[in-house]
C-alpha cells in the first residue's frame, strides 16, 4: 500500500511581517520598476477614484435632504444631482478602466520578467540541487507563488489601499458631517467588526481542518480503487472498510464543531452586529427627531458607516492575502538568489572552443551529495587518448555512471581531478566545455515537439541540409520518410509515439548533428530487439568514428573491439586490458562475465 500524499502547507501560508522579510520580498519591485510609471499613475487613479466614490453617500444624503425640502449644503436642484451624479458615474468609470489597463500593464509584464527569471534561475542550477527537490515543489514556485504575486499586484493590492482610502476619508467625512454619531459609532462598530473577523478566522480554520480530513478520506479510496488486486489478494477488504469508516467519523466530529462554531457566529451577527447597527440608527433617529440632524444627514451616515465597516472587513482578508504573498515571494527570491552553474547567454550559440578529446581521471574519489557516507569512486585512475573507444564494465552500482556523470560535470569530484588535454575540467568554461561532449543514453527522453525539433537540439542553428545528412547517418531517415509528416512529425510526450529503436535513431541523429569531440554512450543498444539493434548499432558505430568514446556496457559482444575495456569493481578498476586480453586471464572478473554472456548466445 502506498502512503498518504503529504499536502503542501506553504502554498496558502501566512508569515509573520518583519523588517527583514520586508527587505526580503522589496527586492522583488526590481521586475516592477521598467513599469514603475504605469504603477505609480495607477496607484494615482486609485486614490482618485476611491475618494471620488466616496462622494456618492455625501451627495445622496444632500439630495435626500432637498427632497426633503431641507436646505442642503450643496448648492444644487434635484435635476442637477442627477447630472452631478451622471458625470460621477462616467468619470469614474472611466478612471476605473485606465486603472484597470496601468495595473494590467504592471502585473502581466513584472510577472512575465519573473518567471523568465525564475525559469532561468532553475534551469541553470546544479544537478545536485535538483535532485534534492522535488519537480512539483519547483514547478509550484514558478505558477503558483509567481501567480499568487501576480494577483497580489493586480488585484489584492489595488484593493488593500482602496479599503484603507475607504476607511480613512469615512471616518474624516462622519466626523465632520455628523460628530455626535461618529463618536458613538467608532466607539461600538469597529470592536465589533474586528471580533466578527477573529470569529470568522476560527470557522475558516475549522473549515481548513474539515477539508483536510476529507482529503484524507478521498485518499483512502483512490490508493483501494488503484491497489485493489492488492486488497483482494490478501481479503482486506474488512480492513479498509473500517479504516474508511474512522475517517468518515472523523469528518463527521469535524462537521458538527463547524457546524456549532457557526450557528454561534450567526447568533453574533444577529445579535451583536446587527443590535449595533440599529443602536446607531436608533440614536439617529432620535436627533432627527430633536432636530439636531437632517433625515439626509442620517441617510449619509449609515451608507457611511456600511462602507466603514466593509472596510474593516475587508482590510482583514486582504492583509492575509497581502502576507501570503509575502511568503510567495520569499520563496520565488530564495531561487532567483541561488546562483547558477552557468550562464545562458541570449544569443545564438557561437562556434565553441573544441578540445582533442585527451581524458585523464587522477586519484578521483567521489561521494554523491545526498550519501556522503558512502564513497562511490575510490581512487580511479585512466587515460584515454583521443580518438579512443573505451568502455567501462562491471556491476550495477560498480561506479560506472558516476565517472561519466563527473566527465559531464554535473558533480564535482571530492578528491583528486580529470584533466581534458592537459587542463583541469574546471577551468574550462562550462557551456563551452558540455559544447564539445554529447551523450546517447540507455532510456531515451525525447521533448514532446516534433522529430525535427527532437534533432536539431543538438544543434539549434542547423540547416535542412544539414539535418537530414544527419538523420541518413543515424540511419534514422528511412523510417522518418515513412511518416505522412516526415520531419514533423509530432513524437508525442517523451516520445512515446516512436518505437525505441526509432528514439534511438533520432538521439544519435541529435549526436552527429551536435558534432561533439566526446561521445559517451550508455548502452544504448541493450533494449532493442535484433533488427533496430543493427541498424542502432551501425548509426553509433558512424558516431564514434574519431570521437574519444566511452561506452557504459552491460552487453560484452558490443564491445568486443573497443581499444580498451575498464572493469570497475566497487569503485575501484580491477582490470583493464582489451577484449583478447582479458578474456586470457582465467581468474578474471572479465573473463567470467564473458564466459556467461557468450555461452547463453
Amino acid at each position: 500500500m502506498s502512503m498518504r500524499r503529504p499536502r503542501s502547507g506553504n502554498d496558502g501560508e501566512r508569515v509573520k511581517l518583519t523588517r527583514e522579510r520586508l527587505s526580503q520580498a522589496s527586492k522583488i519591485f526590481k521586475y516592477i520598476r521598467p513599469y514603475r510609471w504605469s504603477f505609480i499613475g495607477g496607484l494615482a487613479l486609485l486614490v482618485v477614484s476611491s475618494l471620488l466614490f466616496m462622494l456618492f453617500p455625501g451627495a445622496a444624503g444632500e439630495m435626500a435632504n432637498v427632497a426633503n425640502g431641507a436646505k442642503p449644503k450643496i448648492d444644487l436642484t434635484l435635476k442637477e444631482f442627477g447630472l452631478f451624479f451622471l458625470i460621477l458615474l462616467i468619470v469614474q468609470g472611466v478612471f476605473s478602466y485606465l486603472r484597470t489597463v496601468l495595473f494590467a500593464n504592471v502585473s502581466e509584464k513584472g510577472m512575465a520578467d519573473v518567471r523568465k527569471a525564475v525559469y532561468q534561475s532553475l534551469i541553470t542550477q546544479d544537478v545536485p540541487f535538483l535532485e534534492q527537490r522535488r519537480v512539483g515543489e519547483l514547478t509550484s514556485r514558478i505558477t503558483s507563488d509567481v501567480e499568487k504575486l501576480q494577483s497580489a499586484f493586480s488585484i489584492t493590492l489595488a484593493e488593500f489601499i482602496r479599503q484603507l482610502v475607504t476607511l480613512v476619508s469615512g471616518i474624516a467625512i462622519i466626523a465632520w458631517l455628523t460628530p455626535e454619531l461618529s463618536y458613538i459609532m467608532l466607539l461600538t462598530f469597529p470592536v465589533v467588526v474586528v471580533v466578527a473577523m477573529v470569529f470568522g478566522r476560527y470557522i475558516r480554520r475549522i473549515s481548513k481542518k474539515r477539508q483536510d480530513e476529507l482529503a484524507n478520506t478521498n485518499v483512502i479510496v483512490e490508493e483501494t480503487l488503484q491497489s485493489f488486486p492488492v486488497v483482494k489478494a490478501f481479503t482486506n477488504e474488512w480492513y479498509e472498510v473500517l479504516r474508511y469508516g474512522k475517517s468518515i467519523d472523523k469528518v463527521v466530529q469535524i462537521s458538527l464543531k463547524f457546524a456549532r462554531t457557526r450557528g454561534l457566529f450567526f447568533i453574533f451577527i444577529i445579535t451583536v452586529l446587527f443590535g449595533a447597527v440599529f443602536f446607531i440608527l436608533w440614536q439617529g433617529a432620535l436627533l432627527v427627531e430633536r432636530g439636531d440632524m437632517q433625515v439626509g444627514d442620517l441617510f449619509s451616515f449609515i451608507l457611511y458607516t456600511a462602507f466603514i465597516g466593509g472596510a474593516i472587513g475587508g482590510l482583514g482578508n486582504l492583509y492575509t492575502e497581502l502576507t501570503s504573498a509575502l511568503g510567495a515571494t520569499e520563496r520565488i527570491q530564495e531561487i532567483l538568489d541561488r546562483p547558477g552553474e552557468l550562464q545562458p547567454s541570449n544569443m545564438p550559440l557561437q562556434a565553441h572552443e573544441r578540445v582533442n578529446g585527451h581524458i585523464e581521471y587522477r586519484d578521483v574519489k567521489f561521494s554523491y551529495p545526498t550519501r556522503k557516507d558512502m564513497q562511490v569512486l575510490k581512487g580511479i585512475d585512466l587515460i584515454i587518448h583521443p580518438g579512443q573507444k573505451v568502455a567501462l564494465v562491471g556491476a550495477s552500482g560498480a561506479g560506472k555512471s558516476t565517472i561519466v556523470q563527473l566527465l559531464l560535470q554535473l558533480y564535482k569530484v571530492d578528491e583528486g581531478d580529470i584533466i581534458i588535454d592537459g587542463k583541469s575540467i574546471y577551468s574550462y568554461d562550462l557551456l563551452k566545455y558540455r559544447q564539445n561532449i554529447a551523450i546517447v543514453p540507455q532510456e531515451v527522453l525525447l521533448f514532446g515537439g516534433t522529430i525535427r525539433e527532437n534533432i536539431l537540439y543538438g544543434k539549434p542553428d542547423a540547416n535542412e541540409q544539414e539535418l537530414i545528412e544527419a538523420a541518413k547517418k543515424a540511419n534514422a531517415w528511412d523510417f522518418i520518410q515513412s511518416f505522412p509528416d516526415g520531419l514533423d512529425t509530432i513524437v508525442g510526450e517523451r516520445g512515446v509515439k516512436l518505437s525505441g529503436g526509432q528514439r534511438q535513431r533520432v538521439a544519435i541523429a541529435r549526436a552527429i548533428l551536435k558534432d561533439p569531440a566526446i561521445l559517451l554512450l550508455d548502452e544504448a543498444t541493450s533494449s532493442l530487439d535484433a533488427e533496430s539493434e543493427k541498424l542502432v548499432q551501425e548509426a553509433l558505430n558512424r558516431l564514434m568514428e574519431g570521437r574519444t568514446s566511452i561506452i557504459i556496457a552491460h552487453r560484452l559482444a558490443t564491445i568486443r573491439d573497443v581499444d580498451c575495456i575498464y572493469v570497475l569493481e566497487n569503485g575501484q578498476i580491477i582490470e583493464q586490458g582489451t577484449h583478447q586480453e582479458l578474456s586470457l586471464m582465467e581468474d578474471g572478473v572479465y573473463n567470467t562475465l564473458a564466459k556467461l554472456q557468450f555461452e547463453l548466445i
